[in-house]
């Protein structure tokens, strides 16, 4: 490209400027040459729709026909495409007659060449401008921190003019052989079992836990790592994680919209790169009851243009200052809108991984550590500072500040949001979903949060305090309004419940339920005010989520019900047909004695009659409250019957089919079990 071209980009990245058509002309020009000499014959605009995976379409090169035929990509091809897509969920802002939608470039995202194809990151909204896709409100959540942020760090440098997000997503999964996985139905199509007893070892001993890699394992991180290389993906973490056949990788950190992408297409990678294996990587939250669930940790940090790291403790009293001002800015933001943040991570998935086994409880706290928690302590009762350092107390207690040091935090594994040194740790995030469905709510309530602190800063100077002064009294009062959110301890422990109910902070008791915060009056000023989502994106986000619930509920609990009919109780049967020739054998060797030389096989029999009966019972009950619940048009109170009547006959209709797996002879059960998939 020009030298003008080259600035037009760079503005585009840093500062959100708009590239005139003609310069994208140039751009798509020398896109087209780099992407042809890397072996691309066609070019598509990677989007994320509100499925929480990626979208694609592509189109060749190649234009013309006969001898005529020519290479072309255009700066309007660059821009703006029109894939459709009027199949994705949209939320009832779609009509079938009203399908037209459009991705459009995002330059803040690096383009590759993956599979002899130019991928191009985007954005995708409907005909009317209405965001479709995750990706877009995102981007204008971030413009809006930005701007906050910015206004804040010019408290303290006035050379600032950006604020950048930071973002390393720590990828947590599974791994079965694949024979093994497509012999399961429930995983085959849910990605998880509906049924299956627990393994008489799992992760008891720890001993998986960061031990030596499997070698089977070990050729596949190896490969799955070249092929992320070298499309700029820099993973520098693996290791086996507690769960037998879960695993971990991390890259680098890096900014936020580019950490997203590429973690999606870090999974795509990961499974394409798992076939040639023969494995299967599972992403699914909970695929194995009884064992860890597989999470996608969001290390979230911000830094501004001038290489200031505003979440990382300083070592003078202005640097620590001005990280007081953006925590206690972050532990507002997160008391204000608690639910909200953990309404953010309930996918259906998550349902079964939240509240054990390393994963955070579904009600959210703010983890500090102890050197933290004794400032803040001290911040709000000045009398614990000891010697005055100057006649004005507020200096004192800047000045009396002591270094914080990164190492001076512990690691608070139940904690949902835990500050690791220079970072915030989100841990509650489900492993399989796209990280933009949390990220766009976190730089959202941190906007607002700073928009208000520099608010109360510039009146308080207003009225002659000085910055030292009005920053660290707006310090306090943001502690002090959010000091219920700042919790230390076990958060699996019954007694951290009630205490956060006498906090007032709200436990997610039920997803669909937790799904309203979307709609309450606080997120809905959030939101417009901000710029992020209109009124109509709003509602249509809180349906999709209702609606996807739905389904996948639906789908397992068709399956479950397949599982049970088709496989489960014809194995019973069939054992009991063993039995009966058993006990049959036994009455004509040895007529009146064979009931006590049979009691064990008679016992055997009848407990699996009975459990028989009871799973085929439960089955046609599981049918009627599924049938039951499709009647309700509303899709808020079907995902809420749903996640009470229809999962209420699933957990049952399990607890039965998993006591007659371990009934059934080993060899006429049809499926593997939890033995075989867990361990290679």
């Amino acid at each position: 490209m020009s030298k003008p071209a080259y600035e037009a980009v760079l503005s585009a990245i840093d500062y959100g400027a708009k590239i005139d058509r003609e310069i994208a002309n140039e751009i798509a020009t020398g896109m087209k040459t780099w992407a042809i000499e890397m072996g691309a014959t066609h070019y598509t605009h990677i989007f994320q729709p509100l499925t929480g995976l990626t979208a694609e379409k592509h189109e060749a090169f190649v234009a013309g026909k006969g001898e005529d035929v020519f290479e072309c990509f255009s700066g309007t091809a660059l821009v703006q495409q029109e894939p459709d897509g009027s199949s994705f969920p949209s939320g009832g802002m779609r009509s079938t007659f009203e399908a037209r939608g459009y991705s459009a470039w995002d330059p803040t995202s690096p383009v590759y060449v993956f599979d002899r194809t130019l991928w191009i990151p985007s954005v995708f909204v409907a005909y009317t401008g209405e965001a479709l896709d995750m990706k877009f409100p995102n981007l204008k959540a971030y413009q809006a921190l930005n701007s906050a942020a910015v206004s804040v760090a010019e408290l303290f440098d006035e050379g600032v003019k950006k604020v950048y997000v930071d973002l390393g997503l720590e990828q947590e999964y599974f791994l079965v052989d694949e024979s093994l996985y497509k012999s399961r139905p429930d995983l085959a199509l849910c990605d998880r079992t509906v049924i299956g007893h627990t393994s008489a070892k799992d992760q008891q001993l720890s001993d998986h836990y960061q031990g030596t890699i499997p070698a089977r394992v070990m050729a596949f991180m190896k490969d799955f790592e070249t092929e992320s290389y070298k499309l700029g993906i820099e993973l520098c973490t693996r290791h086996n994680e507690v769960a037998p056949n879960q695993f971990e990788c991390a890259p680098k950190y890096c900014e936020m919209t580019k950490a997203i992408d590429q973690n999606l297409l870090l999974m795509t990678i990961m499974q394409r790169v798992a076939r040639q294996h023969h494995l299967k990587v599972i992403f699914h939250e909970k695929p194995f009851a009884g064992v860890n669930g597989s999470g996608k940790h969001c290390n979230w940090s911000l830094r501004t243009d001038t290489g200031a790291k505003l979440l990382s403790p300083g070592k003078t009293p202005m640097t620590n200052l001005q990280f007081l001002a953006f925590y206690s800015s972050v532990l507002k933001a997160v008391y204000k809108h608690h639910y909200l943040l953990m309404a953010s991570v309930c996918t259906y998935g998550n349902s079964f991984r939240l509240g054990g086994n390393e994963a955070p409880p579904p009600v959210m706290s703010v983890f500090s550590g102890s050197t933290l928690a004794k400032i803040f302590d001290s911040i709000l009762n000045p009398d614990n500072l000891g010697n005055p350092q100057s006649t004005n107390g507020t200096l004192k207690m800047v000045s009396s500040i002591p270094e914080i040091l990164t190492d001076n935090t512990d690691r608070n594994r139940t904690s949902p949001f835990a500050f690791t040194g220079n970072r915030f740790e989100f841990r509650a995030v489900g492993s399989s979903v796209n990280a933009a469905s949390v990220t766009y709510i976190l730089n959202s309530i941190m906007a607002e949060s700073l928009v208000e602190f520099r608010s109360r800063v510039d009146e308080r100077m207003e009225k002659g305090e000085v910055l030292q002064e009005a920053v660290m009294a707006v310090v306090k009062e943001f502690l002090m309004e959010s000091k219920d959110i700042r919790f230390e301890g076990n958060g699996y422990s019954p007694e951290w419940r009630q205490e956060a109910e006498k906090r007032g902070l709200l436990a997610v008791s039920n997803f669909p339920e937790a799904y309203e915060s979307y709609l309450s009056k606080g997120s809905v000023s959030l939101f417009t005010r901000l710029g992020v989502l209109s009124k109509s994106e709003i509602q249509a986000r809180y349906e999709v989520l209702n609606e996807t619930y739905v389904k996948k509920l639906q789908i397992e609990a068709r399956v479950i019900g397949d599982i049970c009919l088709n496989h489960v109780i014809p194995a019973a049967v069939n054992y009991q047909n063993v039995l009966i020739r058993s006990i049959q054998g036994c009455k004509e060797v040895f007529e009146a004695d064979y009931v006590n030389l049979c009691e064990a096989e008679i016992a055997t029999y009848k407990k699996i009659a009975g459990l028989i009966n009871n799973l085929f019972s439960d089955v046609e009950k599981l049918v009627a409250a599924r049938k039951k619940a499709n009647a309700v048009e509303d899709i808020a109170k079907r995902a809420k019957l749903y996640s009470t009547e229809v999962m209420g006959w699933m957990e049952k209709i399990r607890h039965n089919a998993d006591l007659l797996e371990m009934l059934v002879d080993d060899e006429l059960w049809p499926m593997p079990k939890y033995r075989e998939l867990l361990f290679f």
